[in-house]
C-alpha cells in the first residue's frame, strides 16, 4: 500500500466512525435504526479497524525487513565505495610517480644522448687527428719513431688499446643510451597503463556511487513509508478506543432501551376512550404508515398503527399523536423528510387510512410494544411481514 493509499484508508476509516457518532442521537428511532443495529454496526467497525490495524502492521513489519536488508547494502556499497576511492588514490599517486619518472628518464636519455655524442665526435677527432695529420704525434710518426722493435709493439699495443677503450666507450654509451630508451619506453607504457586503469576504477566508482544513491533513496524511501504505517497506526489505535467506548455506550443504552421497553409494558396505560384525537391526526397516522408500512401487509399496517397509539397510552410517551410522532429521532419518515412529502400530497392508501382508524379504535395486534424494526439476530417479539415488533 503507498503512502497516498493509506492516508485515503485512514480517512475513509476516520469518516465512517464519524458517520457512526453523528448518527447516534439520545432516543431511538423506531424504524430508522435501533440502538442494536447500531451496536452491532459499530462492532464491525470495530472489527474492520483491527483488521486494518493488523494489516498495517504487518506491512510496517516487513517494510522494516526490507529496510535493514537495504541498510545492509548499503554499508557493503559504502565499503565498496572507500576501497574504490583509496585504489584511485594510489593510482593517481603513482601516476604523479610515474610522471615524475618519465621526467627523469627523459632527462637521463638527453645526457646520454650528448654524452654518446661527444665520446664519438672526440674517437673521430682522435683518428682522424692520428691517422691523416703529419704532426709528430699522429699513429705513423708515432710508431716509426720507435726506438726499436720492441718499443714499436709496446707503442702498437698502446694505439690499440686507445682504440678498443674508445670503443669501449662508444658501446657502453651506446648501451646507456638504449637502456634509458627502455626506460623511457617502459615508463611511458607503465603511463598509459596507470591511465586506462585510472578510467576503469573512475568508471566503477561512479557505479558504485550511484547504487549508494539509489539505494540511499530507496532506504528513505522506507523510512518515509514506515513512519506512514506508524501514523495509520496510532490512528487506529486511537479509532479503536472510541469505538470500544461507543460500544459500551450503546450496549448501556440497548440495555436500558430493553429495560424501558419491558417498563413500559409494566407502566400504566390509558384507556383509548380517554384519548382526544385532534384533526389531522388521522391523516398524520394514515400516511406515517404509509412510509413505513406501504408494502406491508395490512396486519403490518394495522400494527404500525398501532404502536403509535400504544405510544399515546403508555405514560412514557408523549400523550398525542402529534407528540408521538414528531418527538425527537423516533421515526425515519420524520427525519428524512419521507413524510412531509407524503403529506403535502396525502399518499396515504385506502388501507393505510383503513389501519389508521383500526389503531385509532383501539385495536392492537402487537399487544403493548412501542417499537418495530426489521428483523435482526438478537431481536425478540412479534414477527409480522417484514417487521418485528417488540
Amino acid at each position: 500500500m503507498t503512502k497516498s493509499a493509506l492516508k485515503r484508508f485512514a480517512a475513509v476509516t476516520v469518516a465512517a466512525v464519524l458517520a457512526v457518532t453523528v448518527a447516534e442521537c439520545p432516543t431511538v428511532p423506531v424504524h430508522a435504526e435501533t440502538t442494536l443495529e447500531r451496536l452491532q454496526r459499530a462492532k464491525e467497525e470495530k472489527e474492520k479497524t483491527e483488521d486494518a490495524k493488523e494489516n498495517t502492521e504487518d506491512r510496517k513489519a516487513s517494510l522494516q525487513i526490507t529496510k535493514n536488508s537495504l541498510l545492509g547494502e548499503l554499508g557493503t556499497l559504502n565499503d565498496d565505495l572507500a576501497a574504490v576511492s583509496a585504489k584511485l588514490e594510489t593510482i593517481e599517486a603513482d601516476i604523479v610517480t610515474k610522471q615524475t619518472e618519465i621526467t627523469q628518464a627523459q632527462a637521463d636519455l638527453e645526457q646520454a644522448k650528448i654524452v654518446e655524442r661527444e665520446q664519438y665526435e672526440n674517437m673521430k677527432l682522435r683518428i682522424k687527428t692520428m691517422y691523416e695529420s703529419g704532426a709528430s704525434y699522429g699513429y705513423l710518426n708515432f710508431l716509426f719513431n720507435s726506438d726499436n722493435f720492441a718499443d714499436f709493439l709496446n707503442k702498437s699495443d698502446y694505439i690499440e688499446q686507445i682504440n678498443q677503450y674508445d670503443q669501449k666507450m662508444l658501446r657502453k654509451y651506446e648501451e646507456s643510451r638504449k637502456d634509458v630508451e627502455q626506460k623511457e619506453a617502459q615508463l611511458t607504457q607503465e603511463l598509459e597503463d596507470l591511465h586506462t586503469l585510472q578510467e576503469e576504477v573512475n568508471a566503477e566508482k561512479s557505479k558504485v556511487a550511484e547504487l549508494v544513491r539509489k539505494t540511499s533513496q530507496n532506504v528513505a524511501s522506507y523510512s518515509d513509508q514506515i513512519a506512514d504505517a506508524e501514523e495509520t497506526i496510532d490512528a487506529l489505535e486511537s479509532m479503536i478506543d472510541e469505538q470500544e467506548q461507543d460500544i459500551a455506550a450503546l450496549q448501556k443504552q440497548y440495555e436500558e432501551e430493553l429495560a424501558k421497553s419491558r417498563l413500559a409494558a409494566q407502566s400504566s396505560w390509558r384507556d383509548i376512550s380517554e384519548v382526544k384525537f385532534e384533526e389531522g391526526d388521522r391523516m398524520l397516522l394514515a400516511n406515517l404508515i404509509y412510509c413505513e408500512a406501504g408494502a406491508e401487509p395490512y396486519s403490518g399496517q394495522v400494527a404500525v398503527g398501532a404502536v403509535v397509539i400504544n405510544r399515546v397510552l403508555s405514560s412514557r410517551y408523549p400523550n398525542t399523536i402529534v407528540g408521538v410522532i414528531y418527538q425527537n429521532k423516533q421515526f425515519s419518515p420524520v427525519n428524512d423528510g419521507h413524510l412531509a412529502l407524503a403529506l403535502a400530497n396525502d399518499r396515504a392508501t385506502a388501507s393505510c387510512y383503513q389501519a389508521a382508524d383500526e389503531a385509532m379504535s383501539g385495536v392492537t395486534n402487537v399487544g403493548h410494544c412501542v417499537y418495530f424494526r426489521t428483523p435482526i439476530p438478537g431481536i425478540n417479539g412479534i414477527r409480522i411481514g417484514g417487521h418485528v415488533f417488540y
